[in-house]
C-alpha cells in the first residue's frame, strides 16, 4: 500500500533484529538500519527510534545465557548493556553526520500529565536540533508499577505523544501471519477484529519481551491516534523506504475515523487506573451513543479505591472496561452515591457546581 509522504516516524526495533545472538551486537545491520534512517531523514521526515537491546547485552557481556528472573539482576544487565547500545547507535549514524541522542523513559514519565508534557517538549527540541532521539525503557530503575511491559507499547506511546505519521514495528516477525488460514501475511488490516487478534502469539526468544500479542496492543494506541502502523521483518534489506513506498512486506494497520484529541490520549492510554465504576445497561448507551457524563444514577458499584482527581476504569453491566476518565468524587463518595439522581444530590453537596461523577470532557471510550 502506497502511502503518503510522512512528516514524522517512529521506528521500533525488536533485540531479535539487532542482535545475532545472545549479546552479540549485529553491527552491520544497525549500521545498515541507520543509513536508512538517514535516508529517510533526506526526504524531510522527522525519525525517533525505540530501540530494545540493553538487557540481552548486559546478559552477553556478563555470559548469561538466560534472562535473570531476578528484578535487580535484570536493572543491572540494563545498566551494563544500554551503554554499549548507545555506542553502537551513534557509531551508525556517524558516517551520516547525524547525532543519537539517549532518552529513558518508564511509565510514570509519561503518566503525570507535567511530566507527559515535558517528555514531549523534550523530544520536540530534540527532533529541532536534527539529532535522532533513540528512547528505551529505563529498565535500570523500571519496577512492576512503572514499567510499559514491552518496547512495543512504548513505540505506540511515543507515537502518540509526537503526533508520528506512523510507526514502523521491526522485529524477527514478518507481519501478522494468518496461521489458521492462507498461512501468508496478511498485507492490510483495516480494523482490528477478534479475528484479527485471534491470529496473534507470544514469544519464545530468552532476550524478548511480547510478541504479535503486543504489537497488536501497541498498534491499537496508534491507530487511535491517527497513527498508521507497520509490523514487519527488522532484517529485510531497505525496509523502512520499502514499507513507506508501499513495496515492503509486512502488515499495515489503516487508521480510521477521527483521531482521540491529545488529552484524551492521555487518559486513554497513558494511565494506570486505581479502580473501576460499574454502570447499568441504561447508561452504557448514554456514554457510548450520545457522547455525555457519567451520573450518580446510573452507577451500580465500585472497585477499588480512588482519590478525586484519579484515572479509573468504567465497567459496564458485564464487567467489561467501557471507558476511562477522571474521577470528580473519591471511592467511597462514590459508593455513597450510587443511583441517586441529581436532585438528590444537590442538598448533599450544595456548594458544588458541577455533579457529574466523570465528566465527558474528562471521558474517553475505549
Amino acid at each position: 500500500m502506497k502511502t503518503t509522504a510522512p512528516k514524522r516516524v517512529v521506528i521500533k526495533l525488536g533485540t531479535g533484529v539487532l542482535t545475532s545472538g545472545i549479546g552479540q551486537l549485529n553491527t552491520g545491520r544497525i549500521a545498515d538500519l541507520a543509513a536508512d534512517v538517514a535516508g529517510l531523514r533526506a526526504t524531510g521526515a522527522e525519525v525517533i527510534v525505540v530501540s530494545s537491546g540493553a538487557v540481552g547485552l548486559g546478559m552477553g557481556r556478563l555470559g548469561l545465557r538466560k534472562k535473570p528472573a531476578a528484578v535487580s539482576r535484570k536493572q543491572a544487565c540494563a545498566a551494563i548493556g544500554q551503554s554499549l547500545l548507545m555506542q553502537t547507535w551513534q557509531r551508525g549514524f556517524d558516517p551520516h553526520g547525524l547525532t543519537a541522542a539517549q532518552v529513558l523513559l518508564t511509565h510514570e514519565d509519561l503518566r503525570g500529565r507535567d511530566r507527559h508534557l515535558g517528555v514531549k517538549a523534550c523530544l520536540e527540541e530534540l527532533i529541532a536540533y536534527g539529532t535522532i532521539p533513540v528512547i528505551n525503557e529505563n529498565d535500570t530503575v523500571s519496577a512492576a508499577e512503572i514499567k510499559f511491559g514491552d518496547n512495543d507499547t512504548l513505540s505506540a506511546m511515543v507515537a502518540s505523544l509526537v503526533g508520528a505519521q506512523y510507526l514502523l514495528i521491526l522485529s524477527t516477525a514478518p507481519g501478522l501471519i494468518d496461521m489458521k488460514g492462507t498461512g501468508r501475511i496478511v498485507p492490510v488490516v483495516e480494523k482490528i477484529t477478534p479475528e484479527i487478534e485471534a491470529m496473534a502469539g507470544g514469544t519464545t526468544d530468552v532476550t524478548a519481551t511480547g510478541g504479535m500479542i503486543s504489537k497488536i496492543s501497541a498498534a491499537k494506541i496508534a491507530l487511535r491516534a491517527g497513527c498508521g502502523v507497520f509490523i514487519a521483518g527488522g532484517a529485510e534489506p531497505d525496509i523502512i523506504a520499502r514499507l513507506l513506498g508501499g513495496t515492503g512486506p509486512g502488515t499495515f494497520f489503516v487508521p480510521s475515523g477521527l483521531p482521540l484529541d491529545a488529552r484524551k490520549r492521555w487518559l486513554a492510554y497513558f494511565q494506570r487506573p486505581h479502580g473501576g465504576i460499574q454502570v447499568n445497561a441504561c447508561a452504557v448507551p448514554v456514554l457510548r451513543d450520545q457522547g455525555r457524563s457519567l451520573l450518580a444514577i446510573g452507577i451500580t458499584g465500585v472497585t477499588g479505591h480512588f482519590s478525586e482527581g484519579e484515572i479509573v476504569n468504567i465497567l459496564g453491566p458485564d464487567g467489561e472496561v467501557l471507558a476511562r476518565g477522571m474521577a470528580a468524587f473519591d471511592s467511597r463518595e462514590v459508593r455513597e452515591i450510587a443511583g441517586l439522581s441529581s436532585e438528590e444530590l444537590k442538598p448533599r453537596y450544595p456548594g458544588r457546581k458541577r455533579l457529574e461523577v466523570v465528566h465527558r470532557d474528562n471521558l474517553v471510550l475505549l
